[in-house]
C-alpha cells in the first residue's frame, strides 16, 4: 500500500492548514508533493520554507536558470513528477519544448548565457557525481563571473530536488497538474 496525499479539505492540523494556504496562494493548488509531506507537518513546513527560499526567493540566480537546474537534476534522476512540474514552469517562463528538451538532454541550448550554461553544467555534474567536481570546475565558475554565494544557491537547488526526487519516486506520488 502506497502513502496517499492528504486531502486539503480534511486537514485539521492548524500548521498544515496554514502551509497549505501559502502553497495554494503560490501555485493555485496544493500539489501532491506537499500533500504527501503533510503526513509530517514539521517536514512539510521545512520543505515549503526551503522551496520558497530557493525557488521563489530573491536569490542571486534568474528564475529560468533555477528551473533549468531543477529540470536537469530531475531528468537525470528519472523523476517524472518533477520533470513534468519544471517543464511546465519553464513553459510559463517562455521556453519552448525544444529548449526544454535541450536542457533534459544535456545540450547547450539558447536562452542561457555562456556563464549560465557553465553553472548549469556544474549543478548537473554535482548531482550526477558530486565527488567528481574539482578545483578546475570551481575555477571555471569563477572565470565565468559566478560568486560562491551563487554556487551555493545552485547546489541548494540540486539538494532540494535530489531530495524531492527520492521522496516522490519512493512513494510513487501521482502527477497532479
Amino acid at each position: 500500500m502506497r502513502l496517499q496525499p492528504q486531502d486539503p479539505e480534511s486537514i485539521e492540523h492548524p500548521e498544515t492548514r496554514a502551509v497549505f494556504e501559502e502553497i495554494d496562494a503560490a501555485f493555485g493548488l496544493v500539489p501532491n508533493l506537499f500533500r504527501t509531506y503533510a503526513h509530517h507537518p514539521a517536514l512539510l513546513r521545512a520543505n515549503w520554507e526551503k522551496t520558497k527560499v530557493l525557488m521563489a526567493g530573491d536569490g542571486a540566480l534568474r528564475q529560468p536558470l533555477k528551473e533549468a537546474i531543477a529540470l536537469a537534476v530531475s531528468h537525470d534522476n528519472g523523476c517524472d513528477y518533477c520533470v513534468a512540474a519544471h517543464s511546465q514552469a519553464l513553459r510559463a517562463l517562455g521556453l519552448d519544448d525544444a529548449r526544454i528538451e535541450a536542457i533534459e538532454n544535456d545540450v547547450d541550448g539558447d536562452g542561457f548565457s555562456d556563464a549560465e550554461r557553465a553553472l548549469l553544467r556544474f549543478a548537473r555534474n554535482a548531482n550526477r557525481d558530486p565527488r567528481s567536481v574539482s578545483d578546475p570546475d570551481f575555477a571555471e565558475l569563477a572565470q565565468a563571473g559566478w560568486e560562491p554565494r551563487q554556487w551555493v544557491e545552485a547546489l541548494g537547488v540540486v539538494e532540494l530536488f535530489r531530495g524531492f526526487n527520492t521522496f516522490l519516486d519512493t512513494l510513487d506520488v501521482a502527477i497532479d497538474f
